[in-house]
């Protein structure tokens, strides 16, 4: 039998094959959207084990995990890191028609040329050569990133940092992958939230004074996205269970702002004016200093309330929500950012596929500026969608009702410094797709044509979307 992982999977024709091998195989990665550590890729860690590496705060693992009966000592718990990975080595072959399955094998092959299939059976084998190549010097945190052909790494981070280990990044003179921060400000817009006074006053203490008003508060924010300028940053990203929309008055706000200052609830309807005057101000921001502004929406998190308690929040307890009114929310917001000339690029993803024709129908609305071709995105498959069928679905919603020749393509949205075999999955499906068209009659076989669309969708796109220049 050959290998499960081999050149020409997932390409079922051969225009397919001929799309991935000439035109995505070699193509750089622009990591724009993450959750890899500054920390770690300043500090260049060295993996002691393959379960430091693969399975330290995957929550994706660790729910495939507790799915196949797995006691949570080998999960979150103080067991072994071999007994642990014995665990995911035995959870595995279960894993068959998830994408676990398939990640799990494209990394084995890809980083260790492990091409046996993962079990108990093989599980000591593949744990030994796991660890004698993770001692080599090129399976450190920074040789991972070079080997995977990364030019664009952008991490995600609370407005209050101070960016320092993105500062030592810089200084680092035989890593030439840029490393740059996100501003992720969803504690300092979740006003009915314990962490939000928390924020304010993290907040006070960066800028070192104190923030007495609503206006006063917009000011801070503003300056910190200054300060994340400065040190680089040009995106932001908000992840928001809910689109929030409701019309305000500035003189209401400030009412809104003091009491989730003191710590108290406010109501639902004062809760989205407060949502939607601090998001109209800070897209503002974005747009005049030329960011892109992501909206993550449609999770509804930590619903295993015993699990919250003991392990706290991305601990693999998330799913997807059912926000009703998305439609009339969203295009209301997007409206009033356009109203108030804050509508800067703007990445739209969308955990819920059952919105993805409705996203890509609402993002054309607001596709007025011209020069920039395909400024408001329907967002790559993420979270629950980065699954063969996510990504298809998302793909084909935005061929249906945009123009797929613009889409900047996949993230790793990863804490892993090995998930970038998610790209060459992506890139796997997407060449099938497109390969399948062509076969079919449906797109012609135009090599310039169809070189351009998937080297776009590869990397040039988000190259030439996002205001970072490469080295």
């Amino acid at each position: 039998m050959g290998a499960f992982i081999h050149d020409n999977f997932m390409l079922k024709n051969k225009t397919a094959i001929d799309l991935y091998h000439n035109y995505a195989k070699n193509m750089p990665i622009y990591d724009y959207h993450c959750h890899l550590s500054p920390k770690e890729i300043a500090e260049n860690r060295k993996f002691n084990t393959i379960t430091e590496l693969w399975l330290e705060g995957d929550h994706y693992k660790w729910r495939g995990m507790r799915s196949n009966g797995i006691d949570e000592r080998f999960i979150t718990g103080n067991a072994s890191d071999k007994e642990k990975f014995e665990a995911w080595a035995k959870t595995v072959p279960n894993t068959v028609g998830n994408p676990l399955f398939h990640w799990t094998h494209l990394e084995l092959k890809k980083y260790f040329g492990i091409e046996e299939l993962l079990n108990e059976a093989s599980s000591e084998q593949i744990w030994e050569q796991c660890n004698s190549l993770l001692k080599q010097d090129d399976y450190s945190v920074q040789g991972l990133i070079k080997r995977s052909n990364v030019k664009v790494i952008c991490t995600t981070d609370d407005p209050t940092d101070d960016l320092f280990y993105h500062e030592q990044i810089k200084e680092l003179k035989d890593f030439p992958v840029k490393v740059l921060p996100t501003f992720r400000p969803d504690k300092g817009v979740e006003i009915n939230k314990d962490s939000f006074t928390e924020f304010v006053e993290k907040l006070e203490a960066v800028i070192n004074r104190k923030i007495s008003s609503f206006e006063e508060y917009l000011t801070a924010l503003e300056e910190r996205v200054q300060y994340f300028h400065e040190k680089g940053g040009r995106l932001s990203d908000h992840g928001i269970g809910e689109i929030p929309f409701a019309a305000f008055k500035m003189e209401e706000i400030n009412a809104i702002f003091q009491a989730g200052r003191n710590g108290q609830v406010v109501s639902s309807e004062e809760e989205n004016k407060f949502k939607t005057a601090v998001l109209i101000h800070l897209a503002k921001c974005y747009k005049e200093r030329d960011w892109a502004m992501q909206i993550h929406f449609g999770a509804i998190r930590n619903n295993n309330t015993k699990m919250f308690k003991t392990l706290g929040p991305d601990a693999g307890f998330d799913s997807i929500s059912d926000q009703g009114e998305v439609a009339v929310t969203l295009n209301a917001l997007l409206a009033a950012f356009d109203e108030n000339n804050a509508l800067p690029k703007t990445i739209l993803y969308n955990l819920n596929p059952v919105h993805n024709d409705l996203i890509g129908s609402t993002l054309a609305n607001f596709q007025t500026e011209a020069g920039v071709p395909g400024k408001i995105q329907l967002g790559s498959g993420w979270w629950f969608n980065d699954t063969k069928q996510g990504m298809l679905r998302q793909l084909n919603a935005l061929a249906d009702q945009g123009l797929l020749m613009h889409f900047v393509g996949m993230l790793t949205d990863s804490r892993s410094f090995i998930s970038y075999s998610r790209h060459e999955y992506f890139r796997r499906i997407l060449c099938n797709l497109v390969g399948t068209w062509v076969e079919d009659g449906e797109v012609p076989n135009d090599q310039e044509l169809l070189q351009k669309l998937i080297e776009n969708i590869c990397f040039n796109n988000a190259k030439n979307y996002f205001s970072i220049e490469l080295n």
